[in-house]
């Protein structure tokens, strides 16, 4: 890899690798978007991808480039919801034993997902613990699947980047939702290598703002975590990843939680899809990209995955007084 960035050559080793095993989602223009918005937008929709999120292209690539002994020690990944998902999944697809430890706040849904895969989930009660048991079952021998602080892993979100480069139409600014920030860094390293005049906006939630955070304080800080969408809620982003933000991405947007919620009811209503919060968020900073650039502007927005249930969405946007 050139530097500590992923290329576009790693990325597309890993597409290559990752092709019998993941989707390639649909990229399409979104005319509902487009009216809403008022400018063209082009929709890559990875909720559409096995087990609901991009998750499952990272942890496909870091599986299969475990060594024979990793494979038989079996994995281990710490997460809230989406990253354990698609290591559970996707491990007991290519024959690897996974080990899942969540905090006790972890949907009901990720947890029963995870463990009808064939993975054996712990519950900690909170996110503290599960590093720290985390840590112990990597020092025990198991290999870490980390959710972004890994190149390899990196690489396979990126090829979600590539995708769109080769199926959308032109574009000139493309959001990304970032929580520990793999997804915006693999995109990113894609679209700048394919597309380099295409500006990338990063996007979180107030309460979830672990990369402005790194980004104001020159390198990864630990943040508060109070957003309800907790499938961007990591605590701090590594350093590979602000590497990356700091060099590819034009600036990141942050959004009141609200705003995402209804952002996720926007999707359903005007793109007819069913997101949830961590891609809902777009929306509103869509808008903000506009204003800042104009409205000659043609989006991209990475639908970056669709696991919330009607109820979760239906009970934030009662709480936000949004229905």
């Amino acid at each position: 890899m050139a530097g500590s960035l992923v290329s576009l050559t790693d990325i597309a080793l890993a597409a290559e690798r990752i092709a019998p095993h993941v989707v390639r989602t649909p990229t399409v223009p979104s005319p509902g978007l487009s009216a809403l918005l008022g400018v063209p937008v082009t929709a890559k929709l990875e909720l559409l991808q096995r087990t609901g999120s991009f998750k499952a292209r990272g942890a496909t690539a870091k599986l299969l480039a475990l060594t024979e002994d990793e494979r038989a020690a079996g994995v281990v990944a710490v997460s809230g919801g989406n990253h354990g998902i698609a290591l559970a999944v996707m491990a007991g697809a290519l024959g690897v034993a996974a080990t899942v430890v969540m905090p006790e706040s972890a949907p009901a849904g990720s947890v029963r997902i995870a463990r009808d895969a064939g993975a054996d989930v712990r519950l900690t009660p909170d996110m503290a613990g599960a590093f720290a048991l985390t840590a112990e079952l990597q020092a025990g021998g198991l290999t870490l699947v980390h959710p972004f602080d890994d190149p390899t892993v990196i690489a396979g979100q990126g090829t979600v980047g590539l995708e769109l480069a080769a199926d959308a139409g032109d574009l000139t600014d493309v959001l990304v939702s970032i929580g520990g920030g793999g997804l915006i860094s693999g995109v990113a390293a894609a679209l700048h290598a394919s597309r380099p005049d295409v500006r990338i906006w990063g996007v979180e939630t107030e309460g979830a703002q672990a990369m402005s955070a790194a980004l104001a304080a020159g390198g990864p800080v630990p943040v508060e975590l109070t957003s309800i969408v907790t499938t961007l809620s990591a605590p701090s982003v590594s350093p590979l990843t602000y590497e990356h933000v700091s060099a590819l991405v034009t600036d990141v947007l942050v959004v009141p939680d609200a705003e995402a919620v209804q952002g996720t009811l926007d999707l359903a209503d005007h793109a007819k899809v069913w997101a949830e919060p961590a891609a809902g968020c777009l929306v509103p900073a869509a808008r903000r990209v506009l204003e800042k650039i104009g409205d000659h502007a043609r989006l991209g927005l990475v639908v970056c995955g669709g696991n919330a249930s009607t109820g979760d969405v239906t009970a934030w946007a009662a709480r936000f007084g949004l229905i």
